[in-house]
């Protein structure tokens, strides 16, 4: 496409660079709308997204109960705050978050807010009052936000280089990685040592983990693992917090990716997804945890929006409905089997991996070249792909569970291509 073709998106390219600070990381894509699987930039291109604007349209773009539902609220009012002016759409949200809760208990109750990262802060604020202990406990290549303390949270330095000091009181522990060496006993070992040489778990309020890491590289959490962490929080009487932020919504198949392990969580926070494109995020978990903070200790201006609630509500129906997870299970087969055939022919490929159609490919050099030239063929070719892992070296896949099949294939088909075209280079 020439310079000419590209008029429309030069222009807003360039008022980005004079009014948009350089810290926010921008593509050259410039959108004009979106349906389904399918964007359009302003000059007309078409691309099929497996990016899903990090994994907040599991649905796809637009869908339409979730497009009816917030229109519907938007005639009624925009906006309340929940603390000046109750309003049913956030406790229909709190509602069926407690019916879908992974677990035995039967008493939940949830806070709604705007974004994972105030999620997790809250998470964290919720476990320390219940306990009243300090400590938080997170693992490597964990991502959990970029405000202060998430900061502190999240492993990967490009998110809070030059921009301490930081929450004090979080200890970081291995996780399980196959891939590159790191076992469940090297991790657990880990944990044991983290113990022993820099904080009691006496002292820890919460122990936190995305069931499959997201920004980290798509690495699934093995079930072992998991049950192992569930007892040593049981044993020391630390709050298991399930970040399923990124993994969550019907992401893995399942509503929640804890649910594949089968391990009830203490305190669950879920976001992107869960507001079908608008803001709002949550942390779910039992009354008696919720119910540790004193009255006043919990909310904000805009959490719980009701435009973002009518949306979650109609986004919570879909992802329960008959048939979805087994839609998500045909996705899960029919982009693995394609992957583990892409795999074998190209060699710039080390590993296949995730959980449900949460799947990535781990190049093998642990350098972003490779992969930021598969994402560049990737865009010229039409098809919208991610990078993501501590190296930059993993390509994560998001397409949308309602995608067909074709469009499934033809992404799957560019995305070959699109590896080759780096090998080649």
């Amino acid at each position: 496409m020439s310079v000419e073709e590209r008029a429309a998106s030069e222009r807003v390219l360039a008022e980005r660079e004079r009014y948009v600070p350089r810290g926010v990381s921008t593509p050259t894509l410039v959108v004009d709308r979106a349906d389904g699987a399918h964007i359009w930039d302003v000059d007309g291109r078409q691309f099929l997204d497996f990016a899903g604007g990090i994994a907040c349209q599991n649905l796809g773009h637009g869908p339409e109960t979730v497009v009816r539902a917030v229109q519907e609220q938007a005639e009624r009012y925009l906006h309340q705050c929940f603390m000046v002016g109750m309003y049913e759409p956030y406790v229909d949200v709190c509602r069926r978050l407690a019916e879908l809760w992974p677990g035995d208990a039967k008493d939940v109750k949830t806070l709604l807010v705007n974004s994972g990262a105030e999620a997790i802060e809250n998470a964290v604020k919720i476990a320390r009052a219940a306990t009243g202990r300090p400590g938080v406990v997170v693992f490597d290549r964990a991502f959990h936000g970029r405000t202060n303390l998430t900061m502190a949270m999240t492993s990967k330095l490009v998110y809070k280089d030059k921009m301490g000091p930081l929450a004090p009181d979080v200890h970081r522990a291995p996780a399980p990685y196959p891939y590159r060496g790191v076992s469940t006993e090297d991790a657990l070992h880990g944990l044991e040592l983290l113990f022993k040489q820099d904080v009691s778990p006496d002292s820890v309020a919460c122990i936190v983990l995305e069931p499959v890491q997201g920004e980290g590289g798509f690495i699934p959490m093995p079930p072992d693992f998991v049950h192992a962490l569930r007892e040593i929080c049981d044993q020391h009487g630390i709050v298991y917090v399930d970040d399923e932020v990124q993994a969550g919504c019907g992401r893995t198949g399942s509503v929640w990716a804890i649910e594949r392990i089968g391990v009830e969580p203490d305190l669950l926070v879920s976001g992107k997804t869960l507001g079908g494109g608008l803001p709002l995020a949550a942390v779910s978990g039992r009354a008696e945890l919720m119910d540790a903070v004193h009255p006043g200790g919990l909310g904000g201006t805009f959490g719980g929006n009701p435009l973002a609630c009518a949306a979650a509500v109609a986004v919570l129906d879909a992802l329960s409905a008959p048939g979805f997870s087994e839609r998500a299970e045909q996705i899960e087969r029919l982009i693995r089997d394609r992957l583990d055939e892409i795999a074998a022919r190209n060699p710039l490929v080390g590993e296949v991996r995730g959980l449900g159609a949460m799947i990535a490919l781990e190049l093998r050099e642990k350098t972003p070249d490779a992969a930021k030239a598969t994402t560049a063929a990737a865009f010229d070719k039409g098809l919208l792909l991610l990078s993501c892992g501590l190296y930059g070296n993993v390509i994560r896949l998001l397409p949308p569970l309602t995608a067909t099949n074709d469009e499934l294939e033809r992404g799957l088909d560019l995305l070959e291509e699109a590896l080759g075209d780096a090998s080649a280079g």
